[in-house]
């Protein structure tokens, strides 16, 4: 009788840590959510922008220096650090691209961004 009690008791504390974790991703999620629509309004050309490629260069750079922070500490997560050199690699076909059509957008970016080019 003893060891069902038990089992009952470590069953639904389980559970419910869990359930914290869950709350605390979808939390995590809302969050993440937040900031890129932050980024989006600073960084649209228009009312209705979510693609231009300034919106993208700032949505990559959020994401470059969130994975960068998390890399100094787990050195050894290879898949995270291709990941990372995908994105600097797409940051930068994306400025390319954007120096080329219009250097003056292309140094006003770069400029907010605190980007070196």
């Amino acid at each position: 009788m003893c060891c069902i009690a038990i089992g009952f008791v470590l069953k639904n504390y389980f559970r419910s840590s869990e359930r914290k974790k869950k709350d605390d991703k979808t939390s995590m999620v809302t969050v993440e959510m937040q900031s890129k629509q932050d980024i989006i309004g600073k960084f649209r050309v228009h009312e209705a922008d979510t693609g231009s490629p300034e919106v993208q260069v700032a949505l990559l750079t959020a994401r470059i220096e969130h994975l960068t922070e998390h890399l100094r500490g787990h050195k050894k997560d290879y898949a995270s650090r291709r990941g990372l050199l995908q994105m600097v690699g797409q940051r930068s076909a994306l400025l390319k691209y954007l120096n080329s059509k219009d250097p003056a957008r292309y140094k006003g970016i770069c400029e907010k961004l605190g980007l070196r080019k």
